[in-house]
């Protein structure tokens, strides 16, 4: 299960409904690829459809589709959304993760 800050789905409906999204049919993909200076970075995008081997999950409003893959890395992630001054934008808290870099977009396991 991958959870929703109540910050991180304002700014999901509010970025879904600019990019022509409807947030009660569509849903955010998150992933895991290879890369960032940790080993693997977090993926953040919008889908209109779910693949068939996909999980997916609803939290707070927000409906979520993760590939299997990607799942074993983000079960009991909670996605949250820093805004103001130094503010990061979407942040992943993942308790998988045993290292994370200094901006917060890539871990390792």
């Amino acid at each position: 299960m991958i959870k929703v800050s109540e910050t991180a789905r304002d700014r999901v409906m509010a970025l879904m409904a600019e990019g022509g999204f409807d947030a009660s049919k569509d849903y955010v993909r998150v992933g895991v690829k290879s890369g960032g200076c940790s080993g693997l970075s977090y993926e953040l995008n919008f889908s209109k459809e779910a693949g068939e081997s996909d999980k997916i999950f609803e939290d707070n409003a927000v409906r979520i589709v993760v590939d299997k893959k990607s799942f074993l890395y983000l079960v009991g992630t909670v996605l949250e959304y820093s805004g103001g001054l130094n503010g990061k934008g979407f942040v992943f808290n993942n308790p998988n993760a045993q290292r994370t870099c200094g901006c917060g977009e890539s871990f390792s396991l």
